[in-house]
């Protein structure tokens, strides 16, 4: 699995120009799902998103969690994030789940990070979505497991 994580002020996700999905300060989450990935992967990522200190602190320095600010998520499943771009003009996705795989372990990731967090969104599975974002910082980093 790989994440895509951005420290946002706020966070929408829309489908067909309608709000699915929407947060204030936190996380905007884009993962991916790739074939061999388990439920594992899934719970890893969960417990690291927990404790991953990427708020500032009153001194500025990134000493604080999501969980330390009151922060939400919002979780944004992209399989493109297992393009891969080496060969060729066109990504392949040969790495990316196939859709009832993704679904399951993106449905299962959600589920995880509600038992965590207070507020967790979530745009659509394969929908097609457009994302508004007002970025914090910016700050992104990623997390692969």
């Amino acid at each position: 699995m790989k994440l895509v994580i951005q420290r946002v002020r706020r966070a929408a996700v829309s489908v067909d120009e309608k709000i699915v999905g929407q947060i204030d300060k936190g996380l905007l989450l884009l993962l991916g799902v790739g074939a061999d990935d388990t439920k594992e992967n899934a719970d890893w990522l969960v417990n690291k998103l927990s404790v991953l200190r990427i708020f500032e602190d009153e001194n500025g320095k990134t000493n604080l969690s999501t969980l330390d600010v009151g922060g939400s998520l919002l979780v944004v499943s992209q399989f493109t994030l297992y393009a891969d771009c080496r060969k060729g003009s066109r990504p392949s996705f040969t790495e990316a789940a196939p859709p009832a795989l993704a679904n399951t372990l993106y449905m299962y990731f959600t589920e995880k990070c509600r038992e965590v967090f207070p507020i967790v969104e979530t745009g659509v599975f394969g929908a097609h979505m457009d994302i508004d974002l007002l970025c914090d910082g910016p700050f992104t980093v990623t997390l692969e497991h």
